[in-house]
């Protein structure tokens, strides 16, 4: 029999899977209404002759990820409506985009931005990668988690012992608690899995050897469970007596000779919390001068008004910036509209 709770699940597990539901359901919800409606729209479209576009604009994310809202009031048989439409999609684009009002003949209270049946497929294919990327790796975490539990069900049963040896891969010390994962990877029938383990106050794994820097311990597979388990250097996870166990730990110890190979990291302390704090702001520091320096270069020296996310940034940027921003781009741009972030109260003209 072997001692229980030797198999753990990382507490940042239930933590990420949690994320990883809550941004599949919210990308589901946001974006599949319009897409659906879009799609009803696309069976019948058809263009009102007095539709208006109203705080139209759109903006870009990391470069390609772009999104669009607008209002939109039209008339359509003598009955007038007013929609809000957010449409998201993926597309390498500088400049403004050229859009209408477009609605369903057979439902006119559906409607949309012609931009946005335009990029219709887009949309679908955006969608589609993001739930599966998404859903496919909360699947994968769902799954390690219940062999987890699986395995825990199964320790609790008899069953025969095979030692295989293990590599350790990540060591933690918390106070007198150590955390250790390991995974599967030496022994002739490797499987690749990992697990984790904690062990209590005063044990250590069984360093066996030594393998490309990292350490090798002594694991035993319990029966047919689908992940080993690490043993501690003094046996004491196993139920056995004294005598069994010093009969065990005997040869070994000859074989290892009088000095036995140590935890490869064990000692090993990662970065302290100023340090973690000095790169937190170094790597802030480094975004907001890219960002700074960007804004300085599309305000002075880009070739169209409408570059993004240049627009974006001066617009984010405080007034007296945004207002030196605007006044740059109105001496290289002032015979022509206005990009977003420079307009007056007709979203056209310069303010």
């Amino acid at each position: 029999m072997l001692a229980q709770g030797v198999i753990t699940t990382p507490k940042v597990s239930y933590f990420a899977l949690l994320i990883l539901i809550g941004l599949t359901v919210f990308m589901t919800a946001y974006e599949a209404p319009g897409i659906l409606r879009d799609w009803a729209i696309s069976q019948n479209p058809v263009e009102p002759v007095n539709g208006d576009i109203r705080d139209g604009k759109c903006s870009t994310q990391r470069g390609f990820f772009t999104s669009c809202e607008a209002h939109l009031n039209y008339a359509y048989n003598g009955q007038t409506y007013d929609k809000s439409v957010e449409i998201m999609f993926v597309d390498i684009h500088a400049g403004d985009y050229d859009t209408n009002v477009v609605i369903s003949r057979d439902h006119p209270e559906l409607a949309t931005l012609s931009l946005g049946l335009d990029m219709l497929w887009n949309r679908i294919i955006t969608l589609a990668v993001f739930v599966a990327l998404l859903g496919g790796a909360g699947i994968a975490m769902i799954f390690q988690i219940l062999r987890g539990w699986c395995v825990r069900g199964q320790l609790q049963q008899a069953a025969q012992l095979e030692p295989v040896p293990v590599e350790i891969t990540a060591v933690q010390r918390r106070g007198k608690q150590l955390t250790v994962v390991y995974a599967d990877k030496i022994a002739a029938k490797k499987t690749g899995r990992s697990a984790q383990t904690r062990f209590e106050p005063g044990q250590e794994p069984l360093v066996v050897g030594e393998k490309d820097g990292k350490a090798v311990a002594l694991a035993v597979w319990h029966g047919n469970t689908a992940l080993p388990v690490l043993m501690d250097s003094q046996l004491q996870r196993i139920d056995m007596t004294a005598q069994e166990r010093a009969s065990i730990l005997a040869p070994l110890t000859a074989e290892l000779g009088s000095h036995p190979p140590e935890l490869v990291v064990r000692g090993k302390k990662g970065p302290s919390i100023l340090a973690r704090l000095g790169r937190l702001v170094l790597v802030i520091l480094l975004i907001i001068a890219g960002i700074f320096g960007y804004w300085i270069w599309y305000v002075t020296s880009a070739g169209s008004q409408f570059t993004s996310p240049g627009m974006d940034i001066n617009n984010m940027m405080p007034t007296p910036l945004n207002r030196w921003g605007c006044d740059q781009l109105k001496k290289r741009f002032g015979d022509q509209r206005a990009p977003f972030g420079c307009t007056a109260s007709d979203y056209t003209s310069w303010k």
